[in-house]
């Protein structure tokens, strides 16, 4: 048996995790854990105000780069931004940031689907894609990305939005294959139904929506969103060494109810 010389093997001391989308919602859950678990944290969205106040919050070890992540020829720059703002390198990047299109598929144009394919999945790799080059010179770093139930089950009314979170899925598993033994690991959560801002637009006006959720739900509650704080900080610490490759739900048991 092999003792583990990490003190801590949860803690995130001396890492530095890029959050896309971590001004509010499910993002600004994640960002407070890894504040608390030792991480420095980098928050990028495109509302100055959001990210000031959010920063600000969450106190000396957090800072803020205001970009848009669609931009994906700056993906590079903002990795630079990110390292100087937080005086040191990227070693996390959680790729947290995404739109939500409730709208039947018979009703949901070419236009609006690529739109969603492109905030989530197409901006992700190439942020994931900029980050990659440093984490594989220092054989140190973690990839995570914000899956959902939608990668495993069928929802009516956001066959975009499951599209996407379904690729992650095979970027999770792919990019794994390549830089798990470079010392880069890659893995996602997949979110339940947590109170965010998010859920609170999907379920707008539809609470018989609510009770099916409710109902198949083991847990019979929506998670909070430390729940997936706390995931993600176990996913990206010592303690999951050996882990990469795993999309992990957090979800009350959603994804095995009945």
């Amino acid at each position: 048996m092999t003792n583990s010389t990490v003190p801590n093997p949860f803690a995130l001391t001396n890492e530095t995790a890029l959050i896309t989308g971590g001004g509010s919602g499910l993002g600004y859950g994640i960002a407070s854990c890894l504040v608390k678990a030792g991480a420095k944290v980098v928050l990028v969205g495109r509302r100055e105000s959001v990210l000031s106040a959010a920063a600000e919050e969450l106190g000396s070890q957090a800072s803020y780069v205001t970009h848009d992540i669609t931009e994906m020829e700056r993906a590079a720059e903002l990795v630079e931004r990110s390292a100087e703002a937080a005086e040191s390198s990227v070693s996390i990047l959680i790729n947290n940031a995404g739109v939500h299109l409730k709208k039947w598929a018979v009703d949901t144009s070419p236009h609006e689907f690529n739109t969603v394919l492109q905030t989530h999945v197409v901006a992700a790799h190439a942020l994931t894609q900029a980050v990659l080059p440093g984490m594989l010179e220092r054989r140190h770093g973690n990839v995570l990305f914000t899956a959902s139930m939608t990668s495993f089950i069928g929802m009516s009314q956001v066959v975009a939005y499951s599209a996407a979170k379904s690729a992650y899925v095979g970027m999770v598993r792919s990019l794994t294959t390549e830089v798990a033994d470079k010392g880069v690991r890659v893995n996602a959560i997949a979110p339940g139904w947590i109170e965010s801002p998010m859920l609170e637009q999907a379920l707008q006006g539809d609470p018989d929506r609510k009770a099916r959720i409710l109902q198949r739900t083991p847990m019979t509650k929506f998670g909070q969103q430390e729940d997936v704080g706390w995931a993600v900080v176990y996913l990206c610490s010592p303690a999951a060494k050996f882990l990469s490759g795993v999309v992990l739900p957090v979800d009350g048991g959603a994804c095995v109810g009945f």
